[in-house]
């Protein structure tokens, strides 16, 4: 057999790499991920994000097989991230991770275009099985393969609909966590401090409250959150 031929059998079995970014805006999840997958045959993590805007522009300049997307990021949340990705790229096939997910916001993810959702602590034992039935084609929600997307959506609506969800007019669950300090009396200053974002992230996330609410001031979005039950107040 000449050079050549050898070259050619090489590159013919050679295994391309699946390759991987990872947005989370936790340093130490970021970390754990990329140290597990490089334990795993046939990944490799390419970009790294720690923010919702960051997470854009790296999926759109590498083009990476699979995005793993945290649902709470700073300065654009994860499903708001997600819309804007597919806009652009929708070949990139999205896992979302978090440590608490809503069943309506499961619904939004996949009907936005997520293949998958994977709780943070169950990362050790479902990362590697979800990212491979994810690239096989099906979808990972709830801790197993879902090779049925539209079954999967017909019994989450039904789970939604059993159990009501508090109406939540739309907020994302860090603009209710800013709802809730405004509630609380917080000024912009502290809900930064609370929250390790700038008082600018701030700001944004109370124009997007307002838009949503329909109010205009934060004594208004005081009393809406107060009367629609969007905030739990203890004694």
């Amino acid at each position: 057999m000449n050079d050549a031929v050898k070259v050619a059998d090489k590159s013919a079995t050679a295994i391309t790499p699946i390759r991987i970014v990872v947005a989370d805006d936790h340093p130490v999840v970021r970390i754990g991920v990329k140290n597990m997958l490089e334990d795993e045959p046939g990944f490799e993590v390419v970009g790294q994000a720690e923010d919702g805007d960051d997470a854009i522009t790296q999926t759109l300049e590498l083009e990476p097989d699979i995005l793993l997307l945290d649902l709470q990021m700073p300065r654009l949340p994860g499903l708001e991230a997600m819309r804007a990705i597919m806009s652009k790229s929708p070949r990139v096939k999205i896992i979302m991770l978090t440590s608490t997910i809503s069943t309506q916001q499961v619904i939004e993810a996949l009907q936005i275009g997520a293949r998958g959702i994977v709780l943070k602590d169950a990362v050790a034992s479902d990362l590697a099985t979800s990212l491979r039935a994810v690239l096989s084609g099906d979808y990972w929600i709830g801790g197993e393969r879902v090779a049925n997307l539209l079954t999967a959506l017909n019994e989450l609506m039904n789970k939604a609909a059993a159990v009501p969800e508090r109406k939540t007019y739309g907020l994302t669950p860090r603009e209710l966590e800013v709802t809730t300090c405004i509630v609380e009396g917080c000024s912009n200053k502290d809900v930064a401090k609370q929250f390790a974002i700038s008082e600018e992230t701030v700001k944004r996330h109370l124009s997007n409250v307002f838009d949503k609410t329909g109010v205009s001031t934060r004594l208004e979005l005081a009393l809406f959150a107060i009367a629609h039950k969007l905030v739990i107040l203890t004694p």
